[in-house]
């Protein structure tokens, strides 16, 4: 194992993001926090701050990065493979908000500054690359248009369902977990509607030859 002195950029970045969010709870996703994270782990805070050039969005991607690896580690295949695909859904992002919550208000802070209009670009980057990992891990591999509308279905899910998360006091995230079900049926309900759709497809007009008729008429 690599120690924290003989680190590269890369390795450090990947060993302060989990620390990092206990000290930005309280100092913001700021220096102060890298500084924090870097005493914890034991090297210099100038040689912690050059892992995070880009500040506080890049501070953030790398916890979301650390939470997105520890989910691919804690479902191995033999543990999706036994879970029906809106139960590995489910629990793949339970397992995610379950490993925030004892970091919530670092995560208001996260949210807050991925708000801020010139972060568009990476927020949409870092939840798409999360709902993507989700999909991918609970054994989606479609690559058609799907692919894309799933993924978009999947962010509004649990982009909601962080909202009611964040202020959730209620015993065990009881209120979340309902929450999340009743968004993951509505979800389910949109999919196999869609699915009812493509097997009728048949039957449904087409104009390609409605126009082949127009040209040649039967006789």
């Amino acid at each position: 194992m690599v120690q924290p002195l003989d680190m590269n950029l890369d390795e450090l970045r990947e060993a302060l993001a989990p620390l990092l969010p206990a000290h930005a709870a309280f100092d913001g996703w700021s220096e102060a926090a890298v500084a924090m994270a870097a005493a914890q782990l034991g090297v210099p805070a100038e040689r912690a701050r050059l892992a995070f050039p880009e500040g506080a969005v890049q501070m953030i991607d790398a916890w979301f990065d650390a939470i997105d690896q520890a989910m691919l580690r804690a479902f191995p295949a033999e543990r999706i493979a036994a879970l029906k695909i809106r139960e590995r859904i489910r629990d793949l992002i339970l397992f995610r908000l379950e490993a925030i919550a004892p970091q919530r208000e670092a995560l208001r802070r996260a949210l807050a500054i991925l708000a801020v209009p010139q972060n568009a670009p990476a927020a949409a980057r870092l939840a798409w690359r999360s709902a993507d990992r989700i999909w991918r891990l609970a054994g989606d591999t479609v690559t058609d248009f799907n692919h894309y509308s799933k993924r978009g279905l999947l962010i509004g899910v649990y982009a909601s369902t962080s909202l009611v998360f964040l202020d959730d006091e209620s015993a065990g995230l009881a209120d979340t977990h309902a929450f999340l079900d009743r968004r993951i049926g509505d979800v389910m309900r949109i999919e196999q509607a869609k699915a009812r759709w493509r097997s009728s497809g048949r039957y449904r007009p087409s104009l390609s030859r409605f126009l082949g008729r127009l040209r040649y008429p039967a006789v």
